[in-house]
């Protein structure tokens, strides 16, 4: 998890009296940005993020760009668009991938509108284990002389 630097030694100023106004951070003030960091550092924390435009093919199983995948609870999101409808019809299915003891997989119900307005979402929690990959596939079908070109955002972020 991602941690914010040590909170620096601050001058601490008794409340504010006479409309006088130094500057100094007061002790209340100083309580409410300490816990506002407690509460940052227990958020979700964004590890990867891809985002692909003009896809018009299948995009094979590919590893999240995540250095290091430690053990722990994860939440992946995506989400897909179609840009350019293909002339007859498309689908297209986008497939999360990791180990939490044996290998699991999700997929995305199939996106099938053939629009410009078609989009489809899918977002899972997930708890993986040590020197696990966290991966995205989608598998893409279209038909006729236009081919479906498609946008793709994926993102992962440890929970826990």
């Amino acid at each position: 998890m991602l941690a914010l630097a040590p909170v620096p030694p601050v001058i601490v100023e008794t409340p504010v009296l006479n409309n006088s106004i130094t500057g100094r951070v007061t002790q209340a003030m100083r309580y409410w940005l300490l816990s506002l960091i407690d509460r940052i550092n227990a958020g979700p924390q964004t590890v990867s993020s891809v985002s692909l435009t003009t896809q018009a093919a299948s995009i094979t199983t590919t590893a999240m760009p995540i250095l290091v995948v430690l053990p722990g609870v994860y939440r992946l999101s995506m989400t897909a668009q179609v840009t350019r409808a293909a002339t007859t019809s498309s689908s297209l299915i986008v497939t999360f991938g990791w180990t939490s003891g044996v290998a699991c997989t999700l997929s995305s119900t199939a996106m099938t509108g053939n629009t410009l307005a078609t989009t489809t979402s899918l977002s899972a929690i997930i708890s993986v284990d040590d020197a696990t990959t966290i991966t995205y596939s989608t598998t893409y079908a279209s038909v006729g002389a236009t081919t479906m070109q498609y946008r793709l955002d994926v993102v992962c972020e440890q929970v826990i």
